[in-house]
């Protein structure tokens, strides 16, 4: 009587947890898809330390800058969601669109490309045990090309929904325009669900990074993007851009997850003949599958292409 007993509490115990595992999935779920939609959005970075041992050195001028931004949400499955983010630019009359950042979340996920240095990613595979309950957010540019990506745990407390973690990434565009004097950034991430939205908060390292030295930190930046719901009608514009070219865009995402499957460090050229990638796949009239599957191809160095 007692083993049997003990059997029904073990297995009680187990349901529990499971059932408590997948409230919990259904939450984080629920979170991130509270990204999506239209914003109002409000950057804003500033510089807060810098180590320069160069008298001369000048820190980065305080950033304030805003926009209209659409979430498109574009996959849904139990174990990934992806958002594509497309930003509204010129009068509501005569509205000018461009495809921005692309984030997808994966559930427990243990193949990474993390950032290295100066286009270059290192493949790792995390153990199993290291990412359970864990959401991935990996990040993409304008382009569908690998940005960065980190790993954690949505919390659900105290009224408050958040996802946090620490990554190397490439230089935002907003520095590597202007700065040539660090290569990485080590971002510590933060997106909360609020109220009116959602808030990226970011605490950032701009460090220097060379092969075979240690890691110089040459200053430190406080990051807070606002991200203010408004009704989805602000973004009409940027949702029919999206049902015009989402097909052609499928196209690159599934060409980039070609290269991923690899398995393998890679490194992307800077430019093709001296074109960006962004400047080949902005091109509307490139919308052949071999031409895009080409152009993507180039720019890859080191992934071994079929």
């Amino acid at each position: 009587m007692k083993k049997v007993i003990f059997g029904l509490a073990l297995a009680f115990c187990f349901s529990s947890t499971v059932m408590a595992q997948v409230a919990k999935k259904m939450q984080d779920r629920k979170a991130i898809l509270g990204m999506c939609g239209c914003y109002e959005v409000d950057f804003n970075f500033a510089e807060t330390f810098n180590y320069s041992k160069d008298e001369n050195y000048k820190p980065s001028e305080v950033k304030h800058s805003g926009g209209l931004e659409w979430a498109q949400l574009v996959e849904d499955e139990d174990n990934k969601i992806v958002i594509q983010h497309i930003l509204v630019a010129g009068s509501p009359e005569e509205p000018y669109i461009i495809k921005h950042w692309r984030q997808d979340w994966v559930y427990e996920n243990t193949d990474f490309y993390m950032f290295n240095h100066d286009r270059k990613w290192t493949f790792e595979r995390k153990p199993k045990a290291e990412v359970v309950g864990q959401w991935t957010q990996k990040v993409f540019q304008v382009d569908d090309s690998p940005r960065y990506e980190g790993t954690g745990s949505w919390v659900h407390v105290d009224g408050k929904s958040y996802w946090e973690s620490t990554t190397d990434a490439p230089l935002p565009r907003r520095e590597y325009t202007k700065r040539a004097d660090y290569n990485v950034t080590i971002r510590r991430n933060r997106q909360e669900i609020t109220d009116k939205g959602w808030i990226h908060d970011q605490d950032n390292d701009k460090v220097v990074r060379k092969d075979g030295e240690e890691d110089f930190v040459l200053a430190q930046e406080k990051g807070m993007n606002y991200y203010n719901k408004v009704d989805d009608s602000k973004c009409k514009a940027a949702a029919d851009w999206w049902q015009q070219h989402h097909g052609k865009w499928a196209t690159v995402r599934q060409n980039w997850d070609a290269v991923f499957a690899k398995n393998q460090d890679l490194e992307l050229a800077k430019k093709v003949e001296g074109k960006l990638l962004y400047k080949y796949l902005f091109d509307d009239s490139l919308t052949d599958k071999n031409k895009i599957k080409k152009v993507i191809d180039d720019f890859v160095l080191t992934a071994e292409m079929e």
